[in-house]
């Protein structure tokens, strides 16, 4: 099937033409007929399969008639995170550029009054994120009860980013009578009970079963001894050794991205990092110097896990394994793409073993293990430790260590005779060049030993006498050993 047996109109198809496309991919089969025939459509697929011109390109050819008012945009698209909003606007510009189609985007990290302006001249598609939107629909600035065509995108990445009660709040904002399409990679309990709440019969169509990766995409699992510095290491011999032209490094935490973006600076990779504290403007710079070829590895968070069409990127590398298993499958998404082959490579250790676990069982068997050579001994400042040897041959020979006295029997010097009966001395050490050590004589007993002879008893005596003396030495008894208290 190609596009122009789908019922779109000329203009339609010549931007479709002017982009480079003839065939629609197989969610975008299924999804564009329904969604013209003005079905509401659950469309469950994989990242990179096109969804996101399977509303697109319907969506244009329902709003190529009619007009919008001020403040009443005519379509809403729901999206998680900024970069997917700015991502689909892109999409309505290359696809609607024969149409005279209004669109605003609405999004943080832009100022209030530029989104303002355009919603008070009227738009025909209002993309936004569902924070934003609210924010406008406070402030009395944007109506919603024109909308004709909703679009939740993503919705199960909406769930994870507990957006749903802000969803199901725009949701209830929207004329009854409309037209509703929600797009997500898989199909918890939660958005199935959206959809069964806000959407009229809907039409279901999967592509390939859920979370499953793609084909065209070879995976590998380092296995790493040790800890954060050693993936580090781990990760930059797997990148020399990987012919990377451009490539995605995926990281669980936001404070580990700053992290290892700088090691690998440091160690003369070129890399940026992306991740969810980064001012709007930083974060749309980065994504277009790294579309542009500008940048080779881009750090990411999961905020860039989703709905990135980098062309032609060949690796994603895992940082760390995902904790949610189904966004490993986002994850590797970004490389093999359009058919061509690409790479996602992932780092564990044991601390790992709990979420490689749930990743291998969403996948149905184990990821295919690589070796490689040992990691770089290097710092993260690109130079190496001081104090360590290159070879056997430079290695600092470590002193044997004396034996313990205590441990050790005591014997005469070697060739030497003591001067008396009683001299011992110690072994003697490799450049030791003293006297011999004469032993201490035993000390005489202070006392004499006790028993029941006669030679003790005048001791036995003297010690009895120092035992009844009070603190001030007077003793506490007569000398008739007639009690003290007696005589008063």
């Amino acid at each position: 099937m190609q596009f122009k047996e789908m019922g779109l109109s000329d203009p339609l198809l010549n931007a479709i033409g002017s982009a480079g496309y003839e065939s629609p991919t197989p969610i975008q089969a299924e999804a564009i007929p329904n969604l013209l025939m003005g079905r509401d459509i659950i469309g469950i697929a994989q990242t990179g399969t096109g969804k996101t011109a399977s509303f697109t390109l319907p969506m244009i050819e329902i709003l190529s008639t009619g007009r919008a008012r001020a403040r009443m945009p005519r379509s809403l698209i729901l999206e998680p995170t900024r970069e997917l909003a700015a991502q689909v606007a892109e999409n309505f510009e290359v696809y609607g550029k024969n149409h005279k189609l209004s669109m605003a985007l609405l999004i943080g990290g832009v100022s209030f009054s530029d989104q303002e302006d355009k919603l008070d001249r009227g738009v025909d598609v209002l993309i936004a994120t569902p924070g934003r939107l609210l924010d406008h629909f406070e402030r009395g600035k944007v109506l919603l009860a024109d909308i004709k065509v909703l679009v939740v995108d993503e919705a199960d990445r909406m769930l994870d980013m507990g957006f749903i009660p802000d969803v199901e709040r725009i949701i209830k904002l929207l004329p009854q009578i409309r037209q509703t399409a929600m797009f997500s990679a898989t199909m918890p309990s939660e958005i199935k009970r959206l959809t069964d709440s806000y959407m009229m019969s809907p039409r279901t169509v999967q592509v390939d079963r859920q979370a499953s990766a793609a084909d065209t995409v070879i995976q590998g699992l380092l296995r790493v001894n040790g800890g954060f510095k050693e993936k580090r290491a781990a990760l930059r011999s797997l990148i020399r050794e990987s012919k990377v032209k451009n490539a995605i490094v995926f990281c669980n935490r936001k404070r580990d991205v700053a992290t290892l973006e700088k090691s690998l600076r440091n160690h003369g990779f070129n890399a940026a990092g992306l991740h969810g504290d980064m001012h709007q403007s930083s974060r749309m710079e980065t994504l277009a110097k790294f579309r542009d070829g500008d940048i080779e590895l881009l750090v990411a968070s999961d905020v860039a896990a989703r709905g990135l069409d980098i062309p032609n990127m060949s690796h994603v590398f895992n940082f760390d394994v995902p904790m949610h298993a189904e966004d490993y499958i986002h994850r590797i998404g970004r490389t093999g793409r359009a058919g061509n082959e690409g790479h996602a490579y992932t780092l564990t250790t044991r601390d790992d073993a709990k979420f490689l676990g749930g990743v291998e069982r969403l996948l149905g068997k184990p990821i295919p293990p690589i070796f490689k050579g040992a990691p770089d001994s290097t710092d993260d400042d690109g130079k190496k430790p001081e104090g360590k040897a290159n070879n056997d041959e430079n290695a600092e020979v470590r002193p044997r260590r004396r034996r313990s006295r205590r441990n050790s029997s005591y014997r005469t010097r070697p060739g030497t005779k003591p001067e008396t009966e009683n001299e011992l001395v110690s072994p003697a050490s490799k450049d030791d060049d003293t006297k011999p050590r004469k032993a201490r004589k035993p000390k005489a007993p202070s006392e004499p030993v006790r028993g029941n002879t006669k030679a003790n008893e005048p001791a036995k005596k003297q010690r009895q006498q120092k035992d009844n003396r009070e603190d001030d030495g007077d003793l506490a008894f007569g000398k008739d050993e007639t009690p003290a208290f007696l005589l008063r």
